[in-house]
């Protein structure tokens, strides 16, 4: 009998390993990416299948990802509607995946196919969530700064101790997939939900590469509405530390109007300073302002999530079986 397996025939049997890959403007590095992953993955198992999603960059991606999917069944296309954003392509894939085990990494190659053998052996030992933390990142200072700060605040305020010298690059386990996709709430963060859940969770330190070709598409405006988002969806602390501050601030009014009182009635002194006391008005006004506006922004939110639109719309897939769950 003959033992070989052909790629159509592994298509008929359960991935053991899915990786699921967001595309965006990635044409020149696509090729790169297949055959180092079809290289990572076979070595640890024949079954596997890359799922790439298309996030309409406008370039050739898709044209790129129909021709690996022709000559690999094993790789497996979805092309947005429109462009939804990175981690809603992690969302899709992650619906559309099987694998017992899948690995999420960006498409620019800075993640590693190489370390994938690596995090799965280390799940291998009882863990569900095994993160891939980046020693000596290849970003930028200015990046690497805003990104640390951005983690710092965003762990005090979703009061959850989120890595973040691990970016998207990790392994999950399919309980942690399944219970991934039971989430749907608008606002998305891969690693935060990930986190939320509370699966067991280790890390392996990786080598962070460069750049295969050209440079992030994210601008530090888009950062900026990315971590300001993040931080919205996952915690309600910036109001309650709005309550904190208006009750800190009430506290030291109420103190300097008893220190004005006495003053009157002791020395019948009138307080100079009227320049003073516009400037406070101002910066008390200044901040009623910024609190009415984070309030806006949650009730916003709020209205947002009960639209429950599709978190996405798919145009086109490569593979036949096209349900949508979304």
């Amino acid at each position: 009998m003959n033992d070989i397996i052909t790629p159509a025939l592994k298509q008929t049997i359960r991935p053991h390993i899915s990786v699921v890959v967001p595309v965006y403007k990635a044409e020149n590095s696509l090729d790169e990416l297949y055959l180092r992953l079809k290289a990572a993955l076979e070595s640890i198992s024949p079954n596997f299948e890359i799922v790439l999603v298309e996030d309409c960059g406008g370039d050739c991606s898709w044209q790129v990802i129909e021709r690996l999917a022709i000559a690999d069944p094993r790789v497996r296309g979805i092309q947005f509607s429109r462009n939804f954003g990175q981690h809603y392509g992690i969302t899709a894939g992650l619906d559309y995946c099987h694998g017992d085990w899948v690995v999420v990494m960006d498409c620019d190659l800075q993640d590693r196919p190489e370390e994938i053998p690596r995090l799965y052996a280390k799940a291998m030992e009882g863990y569900d969530v095994v993160l891939a933390h980046r020693g000596l990142r290849q970003d930028p200072l200015l990046k690497r700064l805003t990104s640390y700060l951005f983690y710092k605040i965003f762990s005090y305020l979703a009061d959850i101790d989120y890595d973040g010298g691990s970016g998207n690059f990790r392994i999950i386990s399919r309980k942690v997939v399944t219970n991934f996709c039971q989430i749907r709430e608008q606002l998305r963060f891969f690693g935060g939900l990930v986190q939320w859940m509370g699966f067991p969770t280790t890390s392996i330190e990786v080598e962070h590469a460069e750049r295969f070709e050209g440079k992030s598409t994210y601008t530090y405006a888009q950062l900026w509405r990315l971590a300001s988002e993040t931080i919205i969806a996952y915690s309600d602390k910036p109001l309650r530390l709005a309550v904190r501050l208006g009750f800190l601030m009430a506290f030291f009014s109420f103190c300097y109007g008893i220190y004005i009182l006495g003053l009157a009635v002791l020395y019948g002194s009138a307080i100079a300073g009227w320049s003073s006391l516009i400037i406070s008005l101002y910066f008390i006004g200044g901040i009623i302002i910024a609190i009415l506006g984070i309030l806006g922004i949650y009730l916003g939110k709020t209205f947002d999530e009960t639209k429950k639109r599709p978190l996405y719309i798919i145009h086109r897939v490569t593979f036949d079986e096209f349900n949508s769950i979304n």
